[in-house]
């Protein structure tokens, strides 16, 4: 589904402040930054032409971590990869996270030589955003491989800005070993048939509850909606927590991740594909925002101005009993420097909302692609991305990151493995169309107006089918 994350993912992950401590008063909004997915904070000031990228990012790079590693992370594998006569230079661009930078870096340190320069400068996801539309905007672009996710690929790939994979992927698959990575991931990458982009970690929706709340109270996490609402009710009751849920559906971006997750759940896309028209004149439109809006009495009044470093704050301080957001914020929950509940803190895959459908969730997922526009052999910059996916570079992006590769992520190396991998297999499939980045950008605000009742649904879905009618008919 679509990732806000402009992937969320999450606030779709730029670097972040210090780490928030036990003890802190209770804040209403967390001062950490996030430029992910607090797009993740997230853009709509940017330029006019960086609109399709800023709904993109909403979920991957919307969530795609939190703070970044005090090392950087990564590590030195061998990078046996053949380099044109000459030698070359690579420009790398991607922002930092601790979820990002464990690859990036296995790629610089490892692939280093007499005649062979790669070459990554730090910088935010808001800088990020801002050198990927002019690295593709002109004839020749200024960096030769990019980080990218799912939600801007479908548009950059339309668009011709970004180089197929496939025949690189089939030269190289058995040299790097990529059959070992996620299927599902790598159909997240592709677009219209192609592979654009190769895959190197996800973001999910997961669930952290305080264990030993549930524990005293007898409860279990829910796995729907109606169960969300019931567990809430009684730690109401219990006098224990006020706002016991807290999730983040900042008005500028989360909230419309959270309102297609809520369709994803239920089973719709934001766009009919076949009949090429929005879903939001269905009986699902206006379900998700009933659903939505079903949990605003066990969350806080100002849950509208939440982002995920804000809902991790409320974690921290023990205002918040359970929580839902991407699972590269799963492992600051469990790091007892950040809180006095860390070792209270449990996991589960989030609830769908209604028995039997779909999870609550939205799937992200961050990779490496070739701009179109690069002078760099194109064999040369696929094996450098190969390599910095490899399975030992990926094992060592655990527990930061949910690297792409099969089987790495387990109980044994990650506090939230079981419900991170249990999300992944059931979580909404990503919607690889074109419009979809253009249609969840516009439809934001009208999303954020009902869920805090200044519009009435029918109004809301009526206005958000004719402004993505529109967009869809402008873009066939």
């Amino acid at each position: 589904m679509v990732v806000m994350w402009i992937t969320s993912c999450g606030e779709r992950a730029g670097a972040r402040g210090p780490p928030a401590r036990a003890g802190l008063q209770r804040v209403v909004h967390a001062p950490l930054v996030d430029w992910t997915r607090d797009m993740r904070s997230r853009q709509k000031q940017l330029l006019p032409a960086m609109v399709s990228i800023l709904a993109l990012v909403a979920l991957s790079g919307c969530g795609a971590g939190s703070r970044v590693a005090e090392n950087g992370g990564g590590t030195e594998v061998p990078c046996d990869v053949g380099v044109p006569q000459g030698g070359a230079t690579v420009e790398v661009l991607a922002y930092n996270s601790s979820a990002i930078d464990p690859f990036t870096n296995t790629m610089v340190r490892s692939c280093k030589q007499d005649n062979l320069v790669v070459r990554h400068e730090p910088i935010d996801f808001a800088g990020q955003l801002q050198r990927t539309q002019a690295t593709l905007s002109g004839d020749k672009g200024t960096f030769d491989l990019v980080e990218t996710y799912n939600f801007i690929v479908p548009t950059y790939g339309a668009e011709g800005k970004l180089r197929p994979l496939d025949d690189l992927f089939a030269k190289y698959k058995e040299k790097y070993g990529l059959d070992g990575l996620n299927q599902q991931m790598l159909d997240a990458m592709s677009y219209d048939g192609h592979l654009y982009a190769l895959p190197m970690q996800a973001q999910v929706f997961t669930m952290a509850y305080r264990k030993d709340v549930f524990d005293e109270l007898g409860l279990k996490p829910p796995t729907t909606f109606a169960e969300l609402r019931d567990v809430a009710r009684k730690i109401q009751d219990s006098g224990k927590m006020e706002h016991p849920v807290a999730m983040p559906w900042l008005a500028s971006a989360d909230i419309v991740t959270a309102y297609d997750a809520a369709m994803g759940s239920l089973g719709t896309d934001l766009i009919d594909s076949a009949r090429n028209r929005p879903n939001f004149d269905t009986p699902a439109a206006g379900r998700a925002f009933e659903e939505l809006t079903s949990l605003m009495p066990y969350m806080d009044p100002q849950v509208t101005t939440f982002d995920q470093p804000a809902v991790q704050q409320q974690m921290y301080n023990g205002d918040a009993a359970v929580s839902i957001m991407f699972s590269g914020r799963m492992n600051d929950l469990a790091d007892p420097d950040n809180s006095q509940y860390a070792d209270r803190i449990a996991f589960a895959p989030p609830p769908s909302v209604e028995k039997g459908g779909k999870q609550y969730s939205s799937l992200s997922v961050d990779g490496w692609s070739i701009p179109a526009n690069t002078e760099v052999d194109p064999d040369l910059l696929f094996q450098l991305m190969a390599v910095s996916v490899g399975q030992e570079a990926s094992e060592s992006a655990v527990p930061a990151a949910y690297p792409a590769r099969k089987g790495v992520v387990t109980p044994q190396n990650s506090p939230y493995a079981d419900a991170a991998n249990n999300a992944i297999k059931h979580a909404p499939p990503p919607e690889p169309y074109a419009a979809t980045s253009l249609i969840s950008n516009a439809i934001t605000p009208t999303v954020a107006e009902v869920v805090t009742g200044r519009t009435e649904p029918e109004e809301g879905t009526r206005r958000m089918q004719e402004t993505a009618a529109k967009i869809l008919k402008e873009n066939q």
